[in-house]
């Protein structure tokens, strides 16, 4: 069976996760996790894909970058995978691990995109570093803290932490603290 697995970072990316399943079900893919959380959060559908799937599947995704972290995390997430009889298929790469030459070249592009982010982030703190000496740099708004007041309103007619947390696009966590400053 071929299982598919889509991912984006955030909410405000759906564009991204629509055209990951539509790529992954045109693929051919029987069964589709997708969710949409930072590859540093437990990923509970990734998870969810490699625990179904059996000997002879073959798990599936758009990009590397939407599976792993990292070179280490790819490294388990194949090992994981291996010791179950299952292939990884990386569709805009065209790697799959069921053949030594795809082995060899998932190793060789993950350490390349991990070597891209590694540099990328390093470019992001020297911009931030330049924009914060020049006094340019301010960080992002506040968003959560501006909406205290409509948390405060909407906790007193009795709505949930996630219900406020959907109805003002924030998260439950932004809520609690609004709801108990002592707590932040």
């Amino acid at each position: 069976m071929l299982i598919g697995y889509a991912r984006t970072s955030t909410l405000e990316q759906d564009a991204g996760l629509e055209a990951q399943v539509r790529d992954l079900t045109a693929h051919g893919c029987g069964k589709l996790y997708q969710e949409q959380v930072s590859s540093v959060a437990p990923r509970k559908a990734l998870d969810a894909a490699i625990d179904f799937a059996r000997e002879g599947d073959a798990l599936i995704v758009t990009k590397l970058d939407r599976l792993a972290r990292s070179v280490v995390h790819l490294g388990k997430i194949i090992e994981t995978l291996e010791a179950k009889g299952v292939a990884l298929r990386i569709l805009n790469l065209g790697v799959d691990t069921a053949t030594p030459t795809g082995k060899l070249m998932l190793n060789v592009l993950g350490g390349v995109a991990q070597f891209e982010r590694e540099m990328m982030l390093e470019r992001q703190r020297e911009g931030i570093a330049k924009a914060k000496a020049e006094g340019a740099y301010k960080g992002r708004k506040p968003t959560a803290r501006a909406k205290a007041d409509e948390v405060k309103v909407l906790a007193a007619e009795g709505l949930s932490m996630a219900a406020i947390a959907t109805r003002l696009g924030i998260g439950k966590g932004s809520v609690h603290r609004a709801l108990n400053p002592k707590a932040a």
